[in-house]
This record gives structure tokens, sequence and C-alpha cells, in this order.
């Protein structure tokens, strides 16, 4: 197994268990502001630990992450015009990334 390979499944296994920790805390029928931040914090670790196997795969590509103010959305642009990802996924990536700006704010805002 190559290291690209190795890599990308460990950040898969985080996925996973990010996503299994956010269903058990979704199932939950009244939540806490704790649970509530707990999910936010779900949300936010998938989504970069996504970005970090999209990352990985550019660089497998010997291709150079974008390193503007706006790389976040840079990098799912190009993961799709290089056939990483389908314009679909992307968008619905995109959705996730507007979240994650929109948590890190009102974790600031409580914290």
């Amino acid at each position: 197994m190559d290291d690209l390979t190795k890599e990308i499944l460990a950040e898969k296994e985080n996925v996973e268990t990010a996503l299994s920790s956010l269903k058990e805390a979704m199932a939950r029928k009244k939540k806490s502001v704790i649970e509530l931040a707990a999910i936010g914090t779900f949300l936010h670790n998938i989504y970069n630990w996504i970005e970090n196997i999209l990352k990985q795969v550019l660089h497998a590509k010997n291709v150079e992450v974008p390193k503007s103010e706006t790389w976040h959305k840079e990098l799912l642009n190009l993961s799709v015009s290089l056939g990483v990802i389908s314009e679909k996924l992307s968008d619905e990536l995109y959705e996730n990334l507007t979240f994650r700006h929109f948590f890190c704010s009102w974790i600031w805002i409580y914290a």
C-alpha cells in the first residue's frame, strides 16, 4: 500500500468515526447547547478531513494547492477541473464549507 492510500484511509477512518458520533448526537430528541456545539464540531472536522484528502490527491498529482484567501473554494474548483470530484459533490461540499466558516465565527462568539 502506497503512502497516499494510507493517508487517505486514515482520513477516511476519521470521517467514519465522526459520522458515527454525529449520527448518535443527531438521534437525541432534545439537544443542549453543548450537544449542538459537538454536532457543529463533528461537521467541521469531517469537512477538514475531506479537504485533507483532496489536498493529498492534488499533491500526488503534482498540483499545487491554492494559497489565496479563497483557497478552500479554489480547492473544490481545482478538484472538479482535474476530475477528482464531481461538480455535484463540489456543490455539496461547498455547503459544508460555508457552514464551517459560519461555525468558526459562532464558536468565537460563545467561547
